[in-house]
């Protein structure tokens, strides 16, 4: 490929170091992009893992190890590509949310509809601005939990109960938020 092509003629001969160079910014692509949709890309980096040691162990040839590198970096790259998502998750901030929250699709839609209501302009540098957005998630949290996750259903029992649990998903929450784009 022309990405392969690109790297010095020493490197490309050497498929170890080729493999380590491709490994370290493929990871780069990884840890920069985690912030966005840390869940998403804590498995796209647990992917990773086994790749290379499947490499170092011999498991794959070079060249099947490489497609298999080559897909994952393009799945880390564009992460709709690999991953089906339910319809009505059509953005990346939507997608982050459902990853995030145990693939609960009315809960992402709720917490994303929360954010737009409440985000003021430049909220991402303003702690008054935060606070109005983290008490519309807990309050938006607390209601989902006792309407049992808007159905007549019990509540997801990986909906935090404790006050101080709840305070630690609404802060994973507006962190998602700020890393945003859309937001």
């Amino acid at each position: 490929s022309e990405a392969l092509e690109a790297l010095p003629k020493g490197l490309r001969s050497d498929e170890n170091s080729m493999a380590e160079t491709i490994e370290n910014n493929v990871r780069k692509l990884i840890i920069d992009e985690t912030p966005i949709n840390p869940k998403y890309y804590e498995t796209m980096s647990s992917l990773l893992d086994a790749l290379i040691e499947q490499r170092r162990s011999g498991v794959l040839e070079y060249q099947d190890y490489l497609a298999k590198v080559l897909a994952l970096a393009k799945e880390a790259a564009v992460p709709s590509s690999g991953t089906s998502y339910p319809n009505q998750l059509d953005t990346p901030a939507k997608r982050a949310l459902f990853d995030n929250l145990e693939q609960n699709a009315d809960l992402a839609l709720h917490i994303h509809r929360v954010i737009l209501a409440n985000k003021q302009d430049d909220f991402r540098n303003s702690a008054i601005k935060q606070k109005k957005i983290r008490i519309a998630l807990r309050i938006a949290l607390e209601s989902f939990t006792e309407a049992g996750g808007h159905s007549n259903q019990e509540s997801p029992d990986y909906l935090p109960q404790l006050p101080t649990e709840i305070d630690s998903l609404v802060n994973r929450l507006l962190d998602l938020a700020k890393h945003q784009h859309e937001y």
